[in-house]
């Protein structure tokens, strides 16, 4: 939403005493500003964006906001700087302003997995009836989350937002940033733990987003997996109205009569107030049959006709990265979910690949799952005796803990001749190069920091060398 600047400054309880100048949009990395934008120096885990004001405003930012000491510092700039205590805090003060100035239905997403496809069949479903903002890629975080609300404008008539955490009081405060009216939880599995002490304590930090959906709406809906048994009750002694989905008897929402037809995706029947219809999904897996019916209760309460939503759940594609089908020459067949992983995504990925049809053989790619503390080789193991149950014929475990898949699978009958370990991506993605073939299903999943990435890049682009690669830690300066 444009604004100017002077008031920018008043919302943020600063100065400023530059021209009479309009911000264009806002953003936190400089080497993308564009003319007329204003510019946020966030002191991010690995860089300080106050390195970077010059350079911001050399590229067309009409003012940037920064902390006292660089104003103090740079007193030839002070026409162009809005000096705030914090400029984190104020990115989310400014987006919390807009966002109660525009005023419309918000709805905010999260869960341990499937919120990002959730969020982009939902926004899909909802841009048949409304205009609609939603989160770009997982701008999910403390930053993502208020640049989203920055683009709203007044011809938005819905927004979707998706919300991420890694510990405990994190989903409140952007909750409280983002004041949804409704939100929707698809449900709570092992992340993150290395800052939780179980999943009960997982549940408690995501249960959050209900607890602080909008005071100001008159009447919240929190939209809950049933069939989860910690989410369910999520909305237990929380004001507002609750709608649930799932496959389970008592679920508002009910999925039933699924048939999968592999790659191709599944259908399926959804009863719930005022629909009985049968979908098609395009997106393989029957776990996308719970982010396809979490869109559906969210939409059906903005009204969108059952007409519309199956038209249009027909015709969704999933972002790069996630449940992603790609065909190679030579009739290879990869999986890339390359994009993230944790012990419950996997699992769901597994059985899907178990149930591919006329497979030759059933291939493995599994990364390391970060971020899962002291726990991580039990649930390795856990992941690695799924492989075996699953029916897989090769699995290639890549980085750290994930040679704990191998234990796994070895202790449920996958011979040594089955299991290989990679310290890298890249390595692993130079022996699938040369090893797979005709018939091959493939699956490629890993935690982001693995970067499997390489192997998708490499498989899809064979002329590629491993040094043309990006390494996985690759970082960029917007934080």
């Amino acid at each position: 939403m444009q604004l100017p600047v002077s008031e920018v400054a008043k919302i943020l309880e600063s100065t400023y005493s530059g021209d009479k100048q309009v911000a264009q949009g806002y953003t936190l990395d400089s080497r993308r500003v564009r003319p007329g934008e204003m510019f946020f120096a966030i002191r991010g885990r690995r860089l300080d964006g106050h390195q970077f004001v010059q350079q911001a405003i050399e590229a067309g930012a009409v003012a940037a906001v920064v902390e006292p000491a660089f104003l103090e510092q740079h007193p030839s700039l002070a026409s162009r700087l809005i000096p705030v205590p914090d400029t984190t805090r104020a990115l989310q003060v400014l987006a919390q302003e807009i966002r109660r100035r525009w005023g419309k239905k918000l709805i905010a997403i999260t869960g341990s997995t499937g919120k990002t496809t959730t969020k982009e069949l939902t926004a899909a479903l909802l841009a048949t009836q409304y205009a609609v903002l939603k989160s770009r890629g997982n701008l999910n975080n403390e930053y993502g989350v208020p640049l989203t609300l920055l683009e709203l404008e007044p011809r938005h008539e819905v927004a979707v937002l998706e919300l991420a955490m890694s510990a405990a009081g994190e989903i409140a405060r952007l909750a409280q940033v983002a004041e949804p009216d409704i939100g929707v939880v698809t449900n709570v599995a092992a992340a993150h733990l290395q800052a939780f002490n179980s999943v009960d304590e997982i549940a408690r930090a995501k249960r959050e987003l209900i607890e602080n959906l909008n005071p100001r709406c008159v009447e919240t809906v929190a939209v809950l997996n049933h069939d989860d048994p910690r989410v369910k009750h999520f909305g237990d002694g929380v004001p507002g109205r609750v709608v649930t989905f799932g496959r389970e008897a008592g679920a508002d929402f009910i999925a039933s009569e699924i048939k999968s037809a592999g790659g191709r995706g599944t259908t399926f029947w959804v009863t719930g107030p005022s629909l009985n219809a049968q979908f098609q999904l395009s997106l393989p897996g029957e776990h996308n049959i719970e982010n396809a019916l979490a869109a559906i209760a969210t939409a059906s309460l903005l009204g969108v006709p059952p007409e519309a939503m199956v038209q249009a759940l027909a015709t969704s594609k999933n972002l790069p990265g996630r449940s992603e089908i790609l065909t190679l020459p030579g009739g290879i067949t990869v999986i890339n979910d390359s994009y993230n992983s944790n012990p419950r995504a996997m699992e769901k990925m597994l059985q899907m690949l178990a149930e591919w049809p006329g497979a030759q053989r059933r291939i493995v790619v599994a990364g390391e799952m970060l971020e899962l503390g002291s726990t991580s080789p039990d649930w390795h193991r856990a992941v690695g005796r799924k492989c075996a149950e699953c029916g897989v014929d090769c699995l290639f475990a890549v980085q750290g803990d994930a040679v704990f898949f191998l234990e796994g699978a070895r202790e449920n009958g996958l011979a040594a001749s089955q299991l290989r370990f990679f310290a890298s991506a890249l390595e692993a993605a130079e022996y699938c190069r040369t090893h797979l073939r005709e018939g091959d299903v493939v699956l490629v999943k890993g935690s982001r920091g693995v970067g499997l990435e390489a192997v998708i890049e490499l498989l899809t682009n064979p002329v590629s060398s491993s040094s043309a690669m990006p390494h996985p830690a690759a970082s960029t300066r917007a934080e």
